[in-house]
């Protein structure tokens, strides 16, 4: 299976002119979508809590995480940002896709967008 990536802007405020863009690789595993931390930091983007974390490979780790304003694909919504380690490559988890009704065919492992948002 190959990897899907798309470009995304995290934003501190939604008017807000820092920002911080990069393809992300999409991660269907991860809950949370996550950044390196200076990034996010420089973008204006503030820590405001810490949480455990299970990695791929069993381990749990703390990171620290904030909130943001989340772009892609045209759509807009905000959430929980992992102040990740500095060499880290960006992920965008499933909470941010599923929150604007964007889901991976898995097999083309292509983004695509449903018809409607779930509410039942």
């Amino acid at each position: 299976m190959g990897l899907t990536h798309v470009t995304v802007k995290l934003r501190p405020l939604p008017k807000s002119r820092k920002k911080y863009e990069e393809d992300f690789l999409v991660d269907t595993g991860a809950t949370d979508s996550m950044a390196p931390a200076k990034k996010l930091k420089k973008a204006g983007i503030e820590p405001i809590g810490k949480m455990a974390y299970e990695l791929a490979d069993g381990r749990t780790v703390e990171f620290p995480f904030g909130l943001a304003v989340i772009e892609f694909m045209g759509e807009i919504t905000s959430g929980r940002i992992i102040f990740g380690p500095d060499d880290a490559e960006p992920l965008l988890g499933v909470t941010a896709l599923e929150s604007v009704g964007i889901m991976v065919d898995p097999a083309s492992q292509r983004l695509k967008r449903l018809p409607a948002i779930p509410l039942k």
